[in-house]
């Protein structure tokens, strides 16, 4: 690594670094804009292969358009619509029918049974990218219905209208996204400087970061079918800049460290990256090997975030570790300014905030850990208030949406389900064995229930629910439909639709948390043993994120239910934010860690985890709020899965960081002492920090 980090800082090849990282930007920047035209946000590139409900999406395109998108549009008026009403209405059917999108023949005009309202379903053909055309289409469907309402109340709902609120909700994702975790870096970044320049070097290697990352993951997406959707491509921005900041901090606080004790700046930061290096390249790999521990979700979206997380953290670790080491020693001390180091100053560190902490924790370490932990374990209770069995429509935004509305008018008008059928595939032969079947299913409206159409070997039937799409009433009309079509003889009968779409997902969703997370922890228990050549330490470090973990999930649990009012949870939303806590939370311990052992090495295990804490508190903390404050930009957007996965993890970031790195692992470091280092020979080693001081010699008394 010395030699490395010499070349990297030497006063000719810095040069040369900034050069290449600018052609290589030059080159990708316009791959890196393509990435939003490679997301692809349908229902399948969501869900399992194997799933039920893909099966029938795969088979059903003989019948339907993958690409058919059916919206609702509901009219209605409270005391009854008029002949006029029922005039205009049918001009609409007549315009809807001359669309360039229909896809077959509206259906409608359908009268409620209370005469106050009517719906209308137009089959819309959008083509492969119909999500993210969704709200142009929806907009224009709107347009066409108001004009000439008259009063009435006009709404278009159904699976158009919802893929038009949520693409409404992910527009403008990425620079939303960017711009708001830009700010929040920038600030914090003049707060931990006090420099009106330095924090523009760490911000600019961050955006370099990004455009790489971003033009990579496109051409993985192009060329090698990776899953990118919006979802991954949002979170993308907010790890790398801060994951990437993150390095930055500890880089720079090693860097302004060593200008203390070296002339020479590009001594200095070659100094810094000799030493700091190995604990950052440490974090970025755990992270790395944390997030490609994701492909083992039988989710495609969740195994898509795998790599294109894994991407992000390698790119801004290699240009946190050359461009931006190339850039400071370029720059010289002066852009430290108005606080630039110099030879022979005070460590600040040694009498600052941390040391002082460590020094009341040295005198009761034992107790301070049992009670920390102990307060920690009582926050875990809150999971219990956690209803992360997946949202409904309703209460997957923030906001009210149109979808939403349009959703409530049609469920007090028509069967809950009007809009959104279920669809069955069977075998032709036993076709109509199959729709009397499905007709005696509770849940489903028995004159709803197509007939069979039949192509070759296989029939297409669709049915509506009695109760909404969305609801868990609807799921469990899923599983009935299930259990009794799949016992009719000789059919092979699939039960697939929007809403067994959504069940599938919730479930194998539920599925990957219990597979994935006993995978990354062992995974990363083996990389710190790597690390750090211990068990001990392993061991009560993965305890430490464990305990961070459910305290985090506890105490947001109870804050989504009693502060925002929020219904529940998805499915997915323990295993990402377990995902992101622990990765990113061992970040944390390995730079704490990583320093503890090379002091203890130098002055023993005691004082080396003092020294440790004074040294790495003040970059930890300030890493802590630059991760927790990206991810909490995430809140912006308005869906709930979003927020709630910005703020747990943000809290968690915090708690990790100010709580549970910096107090809870050092005391436990001071108890346990050099035990921690087992089975390697420092464990061994004795330790010069506990020796008892010499005793001054007494003098002899001489008598007078």
């Amino acid at each position: 690594m010395s030699k490395v980090a010499g070349w990297i800082t030497h006063r000719y090849a810095k040069f040369v670094v900034i050069a290449f990282w600018l052609v290589v930007v030059a080159l990708l920047g316009p791959l890196a804009g393509k990435l939003t035209s490679a997301q692809d946000n349908d229902a399948k590139s969501w869900l399992p292969g194997d799933a039920e409900s893909t099966e029938v999406i795969d088979v059903a395109s003989t019948f339907v358009s993958e690409n058919t998108i059916p919206a609702v549009i509901v009219y209605d008026r409270p005391g009854g619509l008029t002949q006029d009403d029922l005039s205009a209405i049918q001009a609409d059917v007549a315009e809807f029918s001359s669309l360039d999108t229909l896809d077959g023949e509206v259906i409608g005009p359908v009268p409620s049974e209370d005469g106050e309202a009517v719906q209308v379903i137009v089959p819309l053909d959008l083509g492969k990218d119909g999500w993210d055309l969704a709200a142009d289409a929806v907009a224009d469907l709107r347009a066409t219905a108001e004009d000439g309402a008259n009063g009435m109340g006009v709404y278009v709902t159904g699976p158009a209208g919802q893929a038009a609120d949520s693409s409404a909700a992910f527009e403008g994702i990425d620079g939303t996204l960017l711009y708001a975790a830009g700010a929040v870096v920038i600030v914090i970044l003049l707060l931990t400087y006090r420099s009106p320049v330095l924090w523009l070097l760490p911000v600019v290697s961050a955006v370099v970061a990004l455009t790489v990352a971003q033009a990579v993951i496109y051409v993985l997406a192009d060329r090698y079918d990776l899953t990118v959707n919006a979802q991954s491509a949002g979170i993308l921005t907010v790890l790398v800049f801060g994951a990437g900041t993150d390095y930055a901090l500890l880089l720079v606080a090693r860097y302004r460290e060593e200008l203390r004790h070296h002339t020479d700046r590009h001594e200095a930061m070659a100094v810094a990256l000799h030493r700091a290096g190995p604990a950052i390249i440490a974090s970025g790999a755990t992270v790395t090997v944390g997030m490609l521990c994701l492909l083992f979700a039988t989710m495609n979206s969740t195994a898509g975030l795998g790599p294109v997380a894994a991407v992000g953290i390698v790119v801004a670790l290699a240009v946190m570790t050359t461009l931006l080491p190339a850039l400071l020693v370029t720059c010289g001390r002066w852009v430290f300014w108005p606080r630039a180091p110099h030879v022979g100053d005070r460590e600040p560190t040694e009498n600052g905030f941390w040391a002082r902490v460590g020094g009341r924790i040295e005198k009761r370490p034992r107790g301070t850990w049992i009670v920390t932990a102990g307060i920690l374990l009582v926050a875990c209770v809150g999971i219990a208030q956690l209803n992360a069995v997946g949202l409904s429509n309703e209460d997957s935004f923030t906001t009210t949406q149109p979808s939403i509305e349009g959703e409530k008018v049609l469920s007090a008008h028509f069967a809950g389900g009007a809009g959104t059928p279920v669809v069955v595939i069977a075998n032709a032969d036993e076709a109509d064995a199959v729709a009397t079947a499905f007709k005696g299913v509770d849940g489903i409206e028995p004159s709803s229930v197509s007939e069979p159409v039949v192509k070759g070997d296989l029939a297409y039937i669709e049915g509506t629910l009695t109760s909404a799409p969305d609801s868990q009433a609807a799921y469990a009309t899923v599983d009935r439909a299930r259990d009794e079509l799949h016992a009719v003889p000789d059919a092979d009968a699939k039960v697939g639709g929007a809403t067994a779409t959504n069940l599938d997902v919730q479930r194998a969703a539920a599925y990957d948390s219990k597979i994935i997370i006993p995978i990354i922890l062992v995974a990363v228990f083996v990389i710190l043993m790597i690390l750090l050549r211990a068990i001990v330490a392993p061991l009560v470090l993965v305890g430490t994120v464990v305990l961070s973990f459910g305290a985090a999930i506890g105490v947001s649990a109870l804050i989504f239910r009693h502060v925002f009012g929020y219904a529940g949870a998805d499915t997915s939303f323990p295993l990402f934010v377990f995902v992101f806590l622990v990765a990113l939370g061992i970040d944390y311990n390995i730079f704490l860690m990583t320093r503890v052992r090379e002091e203890a090495i130098r002055v023993g295990h005691h004082r080396g985890s003092l020294v440790g804490l004074a040294a790495t508190g003040g970059v930890i903390t300030s890493a802590g709020l630059v991760l927790a404050g990206t991810f909490a930009v995430l809140g912006t957007l308005p869906l709930v899965s979003f927020a709630e996965i910005g703020f747990a993890v943000a809290f968690g970031v915090l708690l990790d960081t100010i709580i549970v790195r910096s107090v809870l692992v050092t005391a436990l470091n001071l108890d346990i002492g050099k035990t921690m280092w087992w089975p390697s020979a420092l464990a061994k080693r004795p330790d010069p920090s506990l020796a008892p001081a010499a005793k001054e010699p007494e003098q002899e008394v001489v008598p007078a």
